[in-house]
């Protein structure tokens, strides 16, 4: 028996990649024969899940597509088409950057006030997205997942992060959030194609008084600068606006602490600010 109110909608399939994923996905349950109940008992979810996925009403999330994938046969589609359809949940100003972000040879990523999107922690990625606005706020923060598998690719880019040391100490969330993703800075030293410098306060004046910014650099495509305000965000590929933020980023490495440092920075702070002490409430921490 199918679910009541989810099969109404007859999509069209290039209206977008959320309605190409859900009406692929009801053609390849069709064809195996399977009712949504019976689908979602194999993926272990709820047959009116299905449904809402089915129907462009529910965004589908990778480990669901790789479930799928494995139940119906479908040689990797639905994983495929995943990293499209969350991609397109990102803002309609953010995606040109995504898609490029995804292609780059070299990253390097100065941040005043907040991790880098690229080495958030899910808890943490998600009371930034949700500060204002909580409508859509999975389908924001799996976007925001997604976008970190380019750090796990066969070949990954070479990453360079440089963090003000107020990002460390601004509390996102609350000190549990905080000490999770602090912890997960430091075990992204793992990678060694990945390097963090923290910033620190007695830097004072400082090339990045201006505002976080990232630069892209490519094997074939032009390099390009990053910068956002609170409304967009903006890239150029200008050669004067590249020399501006590739100069600028060098002075901010060199004002930064070393690598090594850095990491013992970060631990410090993990286990001096957002240590084991009880919350307020009298909860501990670990």
């Amino acid at each position: 028996m199918e679910v009541v109110g989810v099969r109404s909608r007859e999509l069209d399939p290039s209206a977008s990649p959320l309605d190409y994923y859900g009406y692929e996905l009801r053609r390849a349950r069709e064809a195996a024969g399977l009712t949504l109940a019976q689908l979602g008992s194999i993926v272990f979810c709820t047959g009116s899940l299905i449904g809402q996925i089915e129907t462009a009403m529910k965004v589908p999330q990778r480990e669901f597509s790789e479930r799928v994938d494995a139940a119906l046969g479908t040689d990797g589609l639905f994983s495929r088409l995943v990293g499209l359809v969350l991609r397109s949940q990102l803002p309609s100003w953010f995606q040109p950057y995504a898609e490029m972000e995804a292609k780059a040879a070299y990253i390097s990523s100065f941040q005043a006030q907040l991790v880098d999107g690229l080495l958030q922690t899910e808890p943490y990625a998600r009371v930034v997205l949700g500060t204002r606005d909580e409508a859509g706020l999975d389908a924001r923060v799996a976007a925001r997942m997604e976008r970190q598998r380019v750090l796990e690719r066969e070949q990954p880019p070479a990453v360079w992060v440089v963090l003000s040391e107020a990002v460390l100490h601004q509390e996102v969330g609350g000190r549990e959030v905080m000490r999770g993703q602090l912890a997960h800075l430091l075990d992204l030293q793992k990678y060694t194609w990945l390097d963090i410098q923290v910033l620190p306060f007695k830097a004072r004046a400082h090339t990045g008084l201006t505002g976080s910014f990232c630069l892209l650099r490519f094997e074939k495509d032009a390099d390009i600068v990053y910068t956002e305000d609170f409304v967009q965000g903006h890239m150029t590929a200008n050669p004067e606006a590249l020399k501006e933020g590739s100069v600028r980023y060098d002075h901010l490495q060199a004002a930064a602490h070393p690598v090594d440092d850095s990491a013992a920075l970060i631990a410090r702070v993990m286990e001096e600010r957002y240590g084991n002490d009880p919350e307020p409430d009298g909860h501990g921490m670990a």
